[in-house]
């Protein structure tokens, strides 16, 4: 897959070429009830749920808290990378149920202007994966079945991936990074 680099950044062409919106009706957020391990976080991310935990807990399921209480805010996974604790080696303990969509506690409290902490920056991005290297990040499109939904209406919409994250990649990396994205979007366009 070819590559490109900005700044000390390198990025997978596929969040250009790939579309994507998340479609709640149809996937249930079912990404923060799969896979065998939690979001991945940052080290300052886990202080922040602790220090907002009181205002996130009320939206929080039983099992999830219970899960938070027994394994901490953060956990090391069979990987050696900080993630969110699960509920049964299953879903994020900090999601909740609205009808049969799981949505992310976190992000309920922050939008109901509860804490001033979004989520981790890892949902944010979703389906961007970022792997920090020594000299360069890393930014790839990650591929999961369970996205198909968001793919289709991705196309649907004609939103390349880098288009639909905007807020999340301005939040992690600033607004210059992201019209340089645009720009390079332009670019990467003209010349497929």
């Amino acid at each position: 897959m070819p590559m490109l680099e900005i700044d000390n950044k390198i990025i997978s062409t596929e969040i250009f070429e790939r579309e994507f919106v998340c479609d709640l009706s149809q996937c249930k957020g079912e990404c923060c009830v799969q896979g065998d391990s939690g979001a991945p976080l940052e080290p300052n991310e886990v202080e922040k749920i602790r220090d907002h935990f009181e205002q996130i807990l009320p939206y929080m399921t039983e099992n999830g808290i219970k899960s938070v209480r027994e394994h901490g805010f953060g956990v090391i996974d069979s990987d050696g990378e900080l993630g969110t604790p699960l509920i049964d080696n299953q879903a994020c303990a900090y999601i909740f149920y609205s009808g049969d969509i799981a949505l992310c506690a976190i992000e309920q409290a922050y939008n109901d202007g509860k804490i001033d902490f979004q989520k981790p920056i890892s949902c944010h991005l979703y389906p961007i994966r970022t792997t920090k290297h020594i000299d360069f990040t890393a930014l790839n499109f990650h591929k999961w079945d369970i996205c198909k939904s968001a793919l289709k209406k991705g196309k649907m919409t004609q939103t390349p991936v880098f288009q639909f994250l905007k807020a999340p990649i301005i939040r992690q990396f600033g607004s210059e990074f992201f019209e340089q994205l645009e720009i390079a979007h332009e670019h990467f366009s003209k010349n497929e």
